[in-house]
């Protein structure tokens, strides 16, 4: 199902698209996942239908808040993870690849050694120093050229638009992203 608007989330950058309800009064379905189709509007792939959906219906929708929840926690700490590792092993550590969703966050990076037990220690007292600090996360859409005069950190085999959505956790992580995201880091 596409819809012209929606509150569900579409896979994008690592972030698995959410689930949920449709429904109006001759129609239900659940959303089982939610991707991009290719003029990158949302496309809902439904199970479980009750009834018959026309071209043209209006619909109500409701995204699984719990499940949207552990995921924008699992992405949050993704960020927190990029940041800790560039501190701890280089600034040359990039993402080279993640998942988040409601059950894990994996954060694929290249690096020229194996780190060792010290390091990968550092790194998660970095990360868990941020979080006992509730720093707020905020976001703000920018030009893209003063984005990353700001020093936010962007994938460089993505493509930007002129205006870039930018998360920041504080000093922690300040990076280009598109997807949901925990109010603080606690």
């Amino acid at each position: 199902v596409i819809l012209d608007t929606t509150c569900f989330y579409a896979e994008s950058g690592g972030q698995c698209g959410d689930t949920g309800i449709l429904w109006n009064a001759e129609f239900k379905a659940q959303v089982s996942d939610v991707h991009k189709a290719p003029h990158r509007q949302p496309l809902h792939h439904i199970v479980h239908v009750e009834g018959i959906l026309h071209e043209g219906d209006r619909v109500e929708g409701a995204y699984d808040a719990a499940r949207r929840q552990k995921t924008r926690a699992n992405h949050s700490a993704l960020h927190l993870l990029q940041s800790a590792l560039r501190k701890v092993l280089g600034s040359h550590i990039a993402q080279a690849g993640s998942y988040n969703g409601p059950d894990y966050g994996r954060f694929d990076f290249t690096h020229f050694e194996k780190p060792t037990g010290d390091q990968l220690r550092q790194v998660e007292k970095l990360v868990n120093t941020w979080i006992m600090e509730s720093i707020p996360v905020t976001t703000e859409v920018l030009p893209i050229e003063e984005a990353k005069k700001s020093g936010a950190i962007a994938l460089f085999d993505e493509k930007y638009g002129d205006m870039v959505r930018v998360v920041s956790m504080g000093s922690a992580s300040k990076e280009f992203c598109g997807g949901t995201h925990v109010d603080n880091t606690s």
